[in-house]
């Protein structure tokens, strides 16, 4: 057997670590700790007991909830412990992590077992955010906190906000509708602008009424932008003076 044939499955791997650090955007000091990130234990159990990435999904697992606590803590200042709460478990939960990892592409660099590779392993649903969970923790150890919250946020954001935008949660687009319906006028109507590269685009909206202006906003996502310049809207039609009147 040639010399290099024994090793070759290792390199092949070595790339896939490597492919996922470029796709995380990630310069990792040690690629050791993201090998270890995507280790199954049933890898580990087959070949000589290796760390397996569990202590590392721990880690993650705190790291993450903490940052998109905090990111909604701040970012949402008028929802109620209930509504963060409930936002926090839709955006962490085992499938909205699977869904990120199968956008990055962590499946096919899991270290797994024969009998989980064989049994569709990397696409399911618990190996998949337990592994982003792994990720989270290696960046956070070879990285530190602040790479790790850019991370965690050009990932989550956009499903943060969806999240807080959802049934439950102040429907600034809602109101604005069934204030203007009061005053006489025409339904609101919302432009979008769309800026930064793919990845990371950042939304522009302006609202008009009347054909007037009234609100403005922005948001990683197109329904955060709207409902950010229905705010602006709601907050200027309130205040203004004859705020009953429809807008001439």
């Amino acid at each position: 057997m040639c010399p290099d044939m024994a090793s070759a499955p290792a390199r092949r791997h070595r790339d896939e670590v490597v492919a996922l650090a470029e796709r995380l955007g990630i310069e990792f000091g040690d690629l050791g700790l993201l090998r270890q990130a995507v280790s199954h234990r049933s890898w580990c159990a087959e070949n000589g007991g290796r760390p397996s990435n569990e202590r590392l999904e721990f880690l993650g697992d705190s790291v993450l909830g903490l940052i998109v606590t905090d990111h909604s803590y701040r970012r949402y200042p008028d929802l109620a412990e209930s509504e963060l709460s409930r936002v926090r478990a839709g955006v962490v939960s085992a499938t909205a992590l699977a869904e990120v990892a199968m956008e990055l592409e962590l499946g096919s660099a899991l270290l797994l077992g024969k009998g989980e590779a064989a049994t569709g392993g990397r696409a399911k649903t618990s190996i998949l955010a337990d592994g982003l969970e792994a990720v989270i923790g290696a960046v956070y150890l070879d990285q530190g906190r602040a790479a790790s919250e850019e991370l965690v946020l050009r990932l989550l954001a956009d499903r943060i906000d969806a999240a807080a935008d959802g049934p439950g949660v102040l429907d600034y687009k809602s109101q604005l509708q069934e204030l203007v319906a009061r005053r006489g006028d025409e339904p609101p109507a919302y432009q979008l602008e769309a800026a930064g590269p793919d990845h990371r685009k950042t939304f522009e909206a302006h609202v008009s009424v009347a054909g007037h202006v009234v609100g403005d906003g922005s948001g990683s996502t197109k329904k955060a932008a709207e409902q950010a310049a229905a705010e602006s809207a709601l907050t200027l039609l309130r205040t203004a003076p004859g705020s009953t009147e429809p807008l001439q």
